[in-house]
């Protein structure tokens, strides 16, 4: 499915997921910016997000990969605000395969969001056949990101030595996996 302003997943009477749009992006810049300490410390890319036309190029990018299906990136909104990001940072149609990616504002972690987020994510995906099998890789450090496979029920496949570039070093990484069958 092509990304349209009316493709939103529906989380709760609070939360839901929108398909990426530029319309978003002065938003997601403000929460990129507003969180680029914690973001640095955690993902590569963050150190590469400068002005908002920066931001407005990934979006852009991005919503021509959810358009094609190669990924799929949606922003979590709660009460109307913008609080994070889930994806799929990459999608094997063949396999029905889909490696997630998320994060969420600083202020908003520990209260559920993400979990409620990637369930309602998962069931998607699932019920509409396009992936039944949903990987994480979280670098073993990051705790907080293989908690959130654990309390999703995904079970830990096995451990990649030196398989992510962070900060100049090489980190090892958890991968975890979850098939949802409906």
């Amino acid at each position: 499915m092509a990304a349209t302003e009316s493709e939103i997943i529906p989380v709760n009477d609070r939360i839901e997921l929108r398909a990426v749009d530029d319309r978003y992006t002065a938003d997601l810049h403000a929460l990129v910016v507003k969180n680029s300490s914690w973001l640095q410390s955690a993902f590569d890319w963050a150190q590469h997000i400068g002005s908002e036309e920066d931001t407005r190029r990934n979006v852009q990018s991005n919503q021509m990969l959810h358009a094609r299906g190669y990924a799929k990136m949606f922003l979590i909104f709660q009460d109307e605000a913008l609080r994070g990001v889930l994806s799929f940072n990459a999608i094997e149609p063949v396999n029905k395969t889909g490696y997630i990616g998320y994060w969420i504002d600083k202020g908003c972690q520990g209260q559920g969001l993400l979990s409620q987020s990637l369930q309602a994510f998962m069931r998607y995906y699932a019920e509409r056949g396009e992936v039944r099998r949903f990987v994480i890789k979280a670098r073993v450090a990051n705790l907080q990101s293989n908690r959130v496979a654990q309390r999703n029920g995904f079970t830990l496949e096995g451990c990649l030595k030196e398989a992510e570039y962070l900060h100049g070093e090489f980190h090892d990484v958890n991968t975890w996996a979850k098939i949802v069958r409906l």
